[in-house]
């Protein structure tokens, strides 16, 4: 099989995305009216200050028959499971008075939001309704190592020598290279509720550490965002690992936009080496440069089914998996 290394001359990718680009087809589409995102769940939405707007975005799903949105950040992101409830409310009676099945909705939250991780604070969290945690993200040493702070106007103001970015952000390990105990506990609880776990930005060492700490738990709901984004940077081989131990791995179309310009067929080779059972497609989308986060998902479905994947392929990976990891098919969820 060709590995993904071979594929990184334009030339390679020119050839590849003409012939994917001249193959696929779809339903002929009708904006705002749009076709290929039926059923799909993202598992990985931003909807904070800034972004795009969460009731908005629920209604236009609903509007085109997505299932699911899981909102990674949502305004009020220190009680998200409040606001994503009046979301909901508000998308029900919008739903009913159109007629049509609203898209169901979930809150998650991140551990770095208010200080460093606290298991006290997960648990209060979860039992508020939230469905999915993320191990830090912005505030990680990873992060400021690569990017820095986040200053007044959401901007990164320049990467931190990695000793300094240990300071200041945060660091799943101990001393001795294994997972904080505060860490464990946090994984513990998540695990005990059912609840989904993102590694966020955390660095190889890190994510290795919870995978073993997965593998222990039994726990099946855990996943690794963007694995190609330079925040996690996986190999393939890397993915077929975690994986191995029933880890997701969630591909983004962060990961194909412009911003980050993952080649799309490399995507794809990577997810037909790993499996498509051990494979989750969202948009991580929210920012204003980015497509709404529906469209987000239109388009990295597309693209993975133009490069191959089959009808139930593209079903298991943006219905099948990441409903199971929201644990949407506990409460009846249809996943047709």
């Amino acid at each position: 099989m060709q590995t993904t290394e071979t594929l990184d001359s334009p030339k390679t990718r020119y050839v590849k995305s003409y012939a994917a680009r001249l193959a696929y087809k779809s339903e002929t589409q009708y904006p705002p009216e749009i076709s290929g995102v039926r059923n799909a769940i993202d598992v990985h939405c931003h909807a904070h200050e800034g972004q795009q707007d969460a009731l908005a975005l629920a209604k236009y799903a609903s509007r085109n028959g997505m299932s699911g949105i899981l909102y990674k950040t949502i305004t009020g992101r220190n009680r998200p499971a409040r606001t994503c409830q009046r979301l909901r409310d508000e998308l029900i009676r919008w739903c009913e008075s159109e007629k049509i099945s609203p898209v169901t909705c979930w809150a998650g939250y991140m551990t770095d939001c208010a200080g460093p991780p606290s298991a006290q604070t997960v648990r209060d969290q979860l039992q508020t309704g939230v469905k999915a945690v993320w191990m830090p993200v912005t505030m990680h040493a990873n992060t400021l190592s690569k990017v820095g702070f986040l200053d007044n106007s959401r901007k990164p103001n320049g990467a931190l020598p990695w000793e300094e970015a240990l300071k200041v952000g945060h660091y799943l390990l101990d001393n001795r290279g294994r997972l904080k105990q505060e860490i464990r506990e946090i994984m513990r609880i998540v695990a005990d509720c059912e609840a989904a776990l993102f590694f966020g930005h955390a660095t190889h060492l890190e994510i290795f550490a919870m995978a073993e700490e997965v593998d222990k738990l039994g726990f099946k709901r855990a996943v690794v965002d963007h694995p190609f984004s330079p925040f996690v940077d996986l190999s393939v081989e890397q993915m077929q690992r975690l994986a191995h131990v029933g880890i997701y791995l969630n591909f983004t179309y962060d990961e194909l936009s412009p911003l980050l310009g993952v080649d799309p067929y490399t995507m794809y080779q990577a997810i037909r080496i790993i499996g498509p059972e051990h494979v989750i497609l969202s948009s991580d989308g929210g920012d204003p440069l980015f497509p709404n986060s529906v469209e987000c998902i239109r388009l990295i479905r597309a693209y993975m089914q133009a490069f191959g994947l089959s009808d139930k392929e593209i079903h298991q990976v943006s219905t099948v998996n990441p409903g199971t990891v929201v644990g949407a098919g506990q409460r009846g969820f249809s996943f047709t």
